[in-house]
């Protein structure tokens, strides 16, 4: 479609989200780029300096970009297909042309980024949800659990363990009337409505916003640890501070067969404490003195575990003797273990 016909029909479509001239030309600049500084839109289009942050910013309110907040500021094309995927199905010719305008941007495998649009919140939690392999750690207010239950029940049949925290604890519904055990492995109700919105997959990848991120307010934020080994911040303060604090609604035991993976050891040394037998396990983590990376393989000869099980730990014995394996953040073990491996004959693969 030539660009004239496409800015017609986009200018159809601008009315519905009352967007001017300028949108519009930031809009079809963004997607044929995929990636753009503010700089870089003003000198692409005919849109004055001063008037391309305010643009953008409509841009990413309606959820048709994802804005970057670093230095400098950088404003990210959103697909087409999500980001019309509320219009009318009569606009389905239009979203077709754009995605063939549509360049998607190159997305940095460590990158920590601060967005602001509610979309792209909700769009990164889902996407959290989709992509966990192994491991779910999840706080959702009710009306999200609505929002995500069939990417749940898909995650939780295809074997990932799943905690799954609620909060404030007087909307969420009663064990007797909901069946928890179809979205989750564990689920608890948290009282305060301060608690955030968090959804961490595999220790790695996660996200952090404010409830009032989420809701009609101004301040809106959402943090992003996209494959990020600083995601363990938001897993360590979810395992330490939100979860413990958070009374049970469900839980079910793990029955998944081993080998089994885990990103949270507090996960690890419950599975072995509830099983008999002996042990083996593999470890990827990094040395507690030094820093330097370490592979460790061996049996499991030990579990140490804290009261009301916040505090795990397990010890290897390896080629070179024992070794004690802590959680994120450990300091009084050797090891500080970012992905765990357990099996029953033979450490295993990771």
């Amino acid at each position: 479609m030539a660009n004239d016909d496409l800015g017609r029909e986009l200018e159809d479509v601008g009315s519905r989200f009352d967007f001017g001239e300028y949108e519009i030309e930031a809009y079809l600049t963004i997607l044929e780029h995929g990636r753009l500084t503010a700089s870089e839109i003003a000198e692409r289009t005919n849109i004055p300096q001063p008037r391309v942050y305010d643009t953008v910013r409509s841009l990413s309110e309606n959820g048709l970009v994802e804005i970057r907040e670093s230095r400098p500021m950088e404003v990210l094309a959103v697909d087409p297909q999500e980001a019309f995927v509320n219009v009318q199905s009569t606009l389905s010719a239009l979203v077709d042309s754009l995605s063939d305008r549509y360049t998607r941007p190159a997305r940095d495998s460590e990158a920590v980024s601060l967005v602001r649009s509610r979309q792209t919140i909700l769009r990164y939690v889902e996407d959290v949800i989709t992509t966990a392999e192994y491991e779910l750690v999840l706080s959702l207010t009710p009306d999200l659990l609505g929002r995500y239950e069939e990417k749940l029940i898909e995650r939780r049949e295809a074997g990932v363990t799943i905690e799954l925290l609620l909060a404030p604890a007087v909307d969420v519904p009663d064990p007797e009337s909901y069946d928890y055990s179809q979205v989750a492995t564990a689920a608890r109700a948290r009282r305060g409505v301060t608690t955030p919105v968090v959804a961490v997959a595999d220790g790695t990848y996660s996200v952090y916003t404010v409830r009032e991120a989420l809701q009609n307010g101004e301040d809106r934020y959402g943090v992003i640890f996209n494959r990020s080994e600083l995601g363990f911040l938001i897993s360590g303060f979810m395992n330490t501070v939100v979860w413990t604090s958070a009374t049970t609604l469900s839980e079910i035991r793990d029955d998944r067969p081993f080998p089994r993976r885990y990103a949270t050891i507090r996960r690890c040394v419950r599975d072995i404490t509830d099983t008999d037998g002996e042990f083996y396990g593999t470890v990827e983590g990094r040395d507690v003195e030094t820093g330097e990376r370490r592979t460790l393989r061996g049996r499991v000869i030990d579990i140490s575990i804290g009261t009301n099980r916040e505090t795990a730990a397990i010890t290897l014995e390896g080629a070179d003797g024992p070794v004690d394996i802590g959680g994120q953040v450990a300091a009084l073990e050797d090891i500080e273990a970012y992905e765990i491996a357990i099996g029953r004959e033979s450490p295993p693969e990771l």
